[in-house]
């Protein structure tokens, strides 16, 4: 099981508080999640493959369209200030 110093200190690296009952119940649910991962570990994968990709994924690959849907004025129009063509924003130091 993992200690109440083990907690805190994941709770701290988390910036969190942790009261005295939560630490206990953390300490409870990552033991038990741990195990899990024991179980999985003892798996015998010897001759298996590893994966890059739980699927067989092809590449989609399409080709880029230009498109000119609207024009500058009409992007433009609901600006609340604008230089020409442009939206116009407060100067950045």
């Amino acid at each position: 099981m993992i200690d109440k110093k083990t907690i805190e200190h994941i709770a701290k690296l988390a910036r969190l508080h942790v009261t005295e009952e939560e630490a206990q119940e953390y300490s409870l649910q990552l033991a038990k999640a741990l195990a899990h991962f024991e179980q999985i570990a003892k798996i015998d994968t010897t001759g298996v493959e590893p994966l890059i990709t739980p699927t067989e994924i092809e590449s989609y690959w399409r080709e880029d369209v230009v498109k000119q849907e609207f024009s500058a004025e009409e992007m433009t129009a609901n600006a609340p200030s604008k230089a020409g063509n442009l939206f116009k924003v407060p100067p950045v130091v």
